[in-house]
């Protein structure tokens, strides 16, 4: 599996993004024909998200859904070689204000970011803006692909630190975020398994509480963010901020605001929301958590 992806990373740098994207497509296509575990998760989460659909509607928004995933990583294994100038260019941004004002203020700033459209670009967007991201990784296995995977994302100007097997990264990143910085955190999948539970999109589940802890011990401004592709480019939503208070039920209301702005993301471009795990409750109670 390490040696593929090195392989992809080299390969798709070296096509044309036209004939790079077309190549994905196939696959995607072929991917979404077969009709396996992850896709049929996809589906069920794109259910749960457009009740309102029939079979063959589903269908092609499940097929739609597939196409922007492996869009992600086709523009994932180009970000390190794409042009920087090109690549900011290409982004849209909707009231950037909110995050730019606290930024420069000093307060530092938390974006809370579902799994949509290419979370990577963005982060790659912020640093080359003038807003270095930290953000936290999943320990992968084998650890060579791990490793792949921090040194891309280094590569584009983030500092990660690891969710497991090294210090605690919310006390590392409260210290960061107290000195002004920027923290980029995905939230809409709680792999502790002990998240907050909340309503996304209707439905019952639970995402994981580090965003609003860390913006109610630091004072950090909480932006939750919602992507979608528009043709060429990465539209970037920022959210009204996120204010979490001292009291004891503050960080669970602050996650659902989160999930509330998470839901407005996912309803206005559902086709670009990459979630092939289980994510909702099935039978109506809260969720053990969000895969």
């Amino acid at each position: 599996m390490t040696a593929g992806f090195a392989a992809a990373w080299r390969l798709v740098r070296m096509l044309p993004e036209r004939r790079a994207r077309g190549a994905f497509d196939v696959v995607a296509d072929r991917v979404h024909g077969r009709d396996g575990r992850r896709v049929q998760q996809l589906r069920e989460n794109l259910r749960a998200v457009r009740p309102d659909l029939d079979a063959p509607p589903l269908e092609e928004l499940t097929a739609q859904g597939v196409r922007s995933y492996f869009r992600y990583w086709c523009e994932s294994f180009r970000l390190p070689s794409w042009p920087v100038d090109d690549m900011v260019s290409r982004v849209r941004t909707v009231h950037e204000e909110r995050l730019r004002v606290p930024y420069a203020e000093g307060r530092g700033a938390i974006a809370a970011l579902p799994h949509q459209a290419n979370w990577d670009w963005a982060g790659a967007w912020a640093c080359a803006t003038g807003m270095p991201v930290k953000t936290v990784a999943e320990r992968l296995r084998p650890e060579r692909l791990y490793e792949q995977f921090v040194a891309y994302r280094v590569s584009l100007g983030m500092e990660i630190l690891p969710l497991t097997g090294g210090q605690p990264p919310l006390g590392v990143l409260a210290d960061r975020l107290r000195d002004g910085a920027f923290v980029c955190l995905l939230a809409d999948r709680d792999m502790s398994r002990n998240g907050v539970p909340v309503e996304l999109c209707g439905r019952r589940t639970s995402m994981p509480p580090g965003p609003a802890l860390l913006a109610r011990e630091t004072g950090a401004a909480l932006l939750p963010l919602s992507l979608a592709y528009r043709d060429d480019c990465l539209e970037i939503v920022f959210h009204e901020e996120v204010s979490v208070g001292s009291g004891p039920d503050e960080v669970r209301a602050g996650t659902q605001r989160i999930a509330d702005a998470f839901t407005e993301g996912i309803h206005r471009d559902p086709q670009d929301w990459h979630m092939m795990q289980r994510v909702f409750d099935t039978d109506g109670r809260d969720s053990a958590g969000a895969v």
